[in-house]
């Protein structure tokens, strides 16, 4: 998501700030800017698009003041745009700040402070945050801050500089990651380590209600009370590539344990309140009942999040749902039409064969509805409606943590639409495990990979596997295969379990591993019959289920994976985690380039 970057030191500032941006790019963003003092004149540049807009823009300048703040937007509040880009300034124009996160009660502030006087020339949230220390500033940034965010609800970074004091940043966080980096004599701000790597490998991680206050002679680390901290100071060994991983050997490792924190930021919005909040889809809601069918069309991994999607969107709504692959979706010469909402998925946003779907709807004058994770790509900009995923820039190839916030999309879109309510569970209860489901996944992730990696030891030998399912979990399967396949050149198929005995059973031989999903309460005695079929012919299966399943299924199964409970439609976003793990573990033992595997690429731009 966003990005912020400080610096306060002899050198220039601003080639500074923009390397360290250039850093955070893959962070994902909308639009850039920085904020200088030189000469105590501060100086604002900012720019929609990309950093080499921004920087082009410096090019015709030079610069020389020593601090200063800069900054990427992921646009939440407010459209991309120059306007809304940070840093904002207060209405002297002597402040400037940048933030990241969401002030949840930003509308009540501005109201308020509009009443005593204050202008506002942006969309965003944040410009409430730079007017508010206007506002309690009489000499003392550091008070004014305290008094700032003691009024503010969200998660949120923030840095502030002052053109009357060019010897300060102060900065502050809460609920969004902010490291100070100490050098010889200059101190930086940063969002994530890579953009303090070329300057600095020690670094100081700021904690929930810590401000930092930094001078040109030394810093200060201030607590949630008031109290000055002696933080320890850490050395940071990584090279600049791993930086990049933070640490991981891959990206799509590093992308897996970014999941808990990529779906809170897709579900604070919506579920701030006790109902679900998705503006986004008003145009469709306030149809829905002309909307006769409802068609999902995708590729790969975004088709296998559609086809949870129909379950819960059937389930939800009463309406008949289809699921298609884009490549085949306009030659079969689907029955669609202007009583018809035509969902298309994707990553990237760019995919040819679902942006062709996407068209093809629309000339057949149906609603359309993009479910994608880049604002401002091709689907985003055609779709009538939008739902971004909020997943952040992903770098493996196999999707992990867009696949998930995909779910955790159709989840959202079927309560809405089903106004609370999927399958008889009561809005209140699923709203309450929905919240829950960020920190399970959390721990799935932290119980998980011992047993993964012995499973993957197992697997690593063999040149077949197969995952078997039904329900949700047939869906789910279908995307653990394709992960196995996909980065560990294994061959894997996925079958609807009760389909075994019309043929498939006919390859099960001894030892040969079978992932089997038992998640759903109501299909699992089914399951544990199709299991007890596999073990009487030599398969050797590999079990994850709910905590709450777990005695009765231990005794069928050769290994058991235990995911955290919750209600059965939520639990394909914790068994995915699993097959994650799995896929990616046994791809590491077998030596595979795990980011970029053979022949497939990260965004398909042709048909």
């Amino acid at each position: 998501m966003c990005g912020i970057v400080g610096y306060i030191g002899p050198k220039g500032a601003v080639p500074i700030l923009l390397e360290g941006l250039k850093k955070l790019e893959y962070r994902g963003y909308d639009s850039a800017g920085i904020a200088v003092i030189e000469d105590k004149n501060l100086e604002l540049r900012k720019a929609e698009g990309k950093l080499k807009v921004l920087d082009d823009k410096l090019s015709l300048e030079k610069f020389k003041g020593n601090i200063g703040l800069g900054h990427t937007r992921w646009a939440t509040h407010g459209r991309p745009s120059d306007e809304n880009a940070h840093p904002h300034q207060d209405c002297g124009g002597k402040l400037a700040l940048v933030h990241n996160g969401i002030i949840e009660n930003f509308q009540e502030i501005k109201r308020n402070l509009e009443k005593e006087g204050h202008t506002f020339s942006s969309e965003t949230d944040t410009e409430v945050v730079v007017h508010l220390v206007e506002k309690f500033f009489s000499g003392n940034l550091s008070e004014a801050v305290q008094k700032a965010t003691a009024l503010l609800e969200g998660s949120y970074a923030i840095a502030v500089i002052n053109q009357e004091n060019p010897d300060q940043i102060v900065a502050y966080r809460q609920d969004s990651p902010l490291i100070l980096g100490i050098g010889e004599g200059e101190y930086y701000l940063a969002s994530d380590i890579p953009a303090l790597l070329p300057y600095t490998r020690r670094v100081i991680i700021l904690e929930d209600g810590e401000m930092v206050e930094l001078n040109r002679e030394n810093y200060r680390v201030i607590g949630p009370g008031g109290e000055l901290l002696n933080k320890e100071i850490e050395e940071i060994d990584w090279d600049l590539e791993m930086a990049e991983k933070k640490g991981f050997p891959h990206y799509m490792l590093k992308e897996i344990h970014e999941q808990p924190d990529v779906m809170r930021q897709l579900l604070e919005k919506p579920l701030r309140g006790s109902e679900i909040e998705l503006p986004e889809i008003d145009a469709i809601l306030k149809s829905q009942e002309k909307i006769e069918k409802i068609f999902i069309v995708a590729c790969g991994t975004a088709y296998h999040s559609g086809l949870i999607g129909k379950a819960l969107l059937e389930k939800a709504t009463g309406i008949p749902v289809e699921v298609d692959m884009a490549s085949e979706f306009r030659y079969r010469s689907p029955l669609i039409g202007e009583n018809s909402l035509v969902i298309v998925v994707s990553q990237s946003g760019e995919t040819a064969d679902t942006l062709a779907a996407l068209r093809h709807a629309r000339d057949k004058r149906a609603k359309t509805l993009g479910i994608v994770n880049v604002q401002g790509s091709t689907i985003a900009r055609e779709a009538d409606q939008l739902l971004l995923i909020e997943a952040g820039l992903e770098i493996a190839v196999a999707s992990t943590k867009a696949y998930l916030n995909m779910l955790t999309a159709f989840n959202l879109l079927a309560l809405k639409m089903g106004d609370g309510d999927i399958a008889g569970n009561e809005n209140g209860e699923l709203l309450h495990l929905l919240r829950e489901i960020p920190a399970q996944v959390e721990k799935t992730l932290l119980r998980m990979e011992k047993p993964v990696r012995k499973a993957a030891e197992y697997i690593k030998n063999w040149d077949n596997a197969f995952f078997v399912g039904r329900g949700l979990d047939f869906s789910l399967a279908l995307e653990g295969a394709l992960k196995l396949k996909e980065i560990s050149y294994i061959h894997a198929e996925a079958y609807a379990a009760g389909e075994l005995k019309h043929g498939t059973l006919a390859l099960i031989e001894e030892g040969i591993p079978v992932v089997a999903l038992l998640t759903q309460e109501s299909l699992l005695e089914k399951m544990i019959s199709n299991i007890q079929e596999i073990r009487a012919r030599g398969g050797y299966v590999f079990g994850i289920t709910q905590d709450r399943f777990a005695s009765r299924v231990a005794e069928e199964v050769d290994f058991l994976f235990k995911i955290p409970n919750t209600a059965d439609i939520f639990a394909p976003l914790l068994g995915t985690v699993p097959l994650q793990l799995l896929s990616y573990f046994t791809a590491d033992f077998r030596d595979c380039p795990i980011d970029q595997p053979r022949n497939l690429a990260k965004s398909v731009t042709v048909e």
